[in-house]
């Protein structure tokens, strides 16, 4: 266990952008607080309306995808799992989206929303680590999955 994951209760832009390989347009997520080590957190998105998707997603109405809700549950579990290993001798060179299960989605997310991941362990065994992970948006459930992410060492 690495002294930084036992003391890191919250993670901004720059130490996000430090653990996940992610960036704009495909860096999902804005920030990370409430970090208890690899056991819990929460990540945040600001959801803009001036972010690419907006463009034919759709123009009319604009509705954040649900597909990106995911993703940034899976960045959000990920960048804990790369936390909690970085002062560890051998730190993780990657990490990986493995599976996505359990997926459902409540409602439309939009622009000007606040997004919470709030994300739990299920497990962990060796290079792997499940999560539960919420969506939630003004306390209200968006969407849920169970996601799970491989960080890969340096041979």
């Amino acid at each position: 266990m690495s002294e930084e994951a036992d003391t890191l209760t919250s993670a901004d832009i720059m130490k996000v952008l430090s653990y996940l390989p992610h960036r704009y347009p495909f860096l999902l997520i804005d920030k990370i607080r409430d970090i208890d080590h690899d056991n819990s957190c929460v990540g945040i998105k600001n959801v803009s309306f001036n972010e690419p998707q907006f463009a034919g997603h759709f123009p009319s109405r604009p509705i954040y995808p649900g597909v990106l809700l995911i993703e940034g549950m899976a960045q959000t579990a990920g960048a804990i799992c790369v936390a909690s290993k970085l002062t560890d001798s051998n730190p993780p060179k990657e990490v990986y989206f493995m599976t996505i299960d359990k997926a459902k989605f409540r409602r439309p997310v939009v622009p000007g929303d606040v997004v919470e991941f709030h994300m739990t362990k299920i497990a962990q065994r060796r290079n792997m680590w499940w999560y539960r992970g919420e969506a939630k948006v003004d306390g209200q459930n968006v969407a849920e999955a169970e996601v799970s992410a491989m960080l890969v060492f340096p041979s």
